[in-house]
């Protein structure tokens, strides 16, 4: 008797776990992968220079998200170097005006970002919708 009571509790546990493990797996798979290509309009608020509206265009290339930086007449600015993507927030590497700058992003919403440029200065932004689909 003790013997199928091992068993069953045994067979109850392996169940359970493999079920938390597949639920741990699927909300992973979901955090940054396609949330921040696109077009973003970001404005960095009280710089040197005063608020600055940026454009970011991002993409996915061969796994890692690669983009460069627009004026909001659409001349490219730079590109940028570097993105590191962590739990569900980017930080993008960039040279703009001669300085060797990062922006960290974090999603509000489905459409929203907010952030900051070194650390110092407040950013928010908002997605570009492609209105021509």
């Amino acid at each position: 008797m003790k013997k199928i009571s091992l068993m069953l509790t045994l067979a109850m546990g392996l169940f359970l776990s493999i079920n938390v493990l597949a639920q741990t797996t699927s909300v992973q798979a979901t955090s940054t992968t396609d949330y921040f290509p696109g077009k973003w309009n970001v404005v960095v608020y009280g710089t040197p220079n005063g608020d600055v509206k940026l454009n970011f265009i991002l993409e996915r290339k061969d796994g890692k998200i690669a983009g460069a930086i627009q004026d909001t007449t659409g001349k490219e600015l730079s590109k940028i170097s570097q993105i590191d993507e962590k739990d569900k927030s980017i930080t993008a590497y960039f040279n703009l005006m001669n300085y060797d700058l990062t922006l960290t992003l974090d999603p509000v919403d489905d459409d929203h970002v907010k952030g900051s440029l070194m650390g110092m200065f407040d950013a928010k932004g908002a997605r570009i919708k492609d209105t021509t689909k």
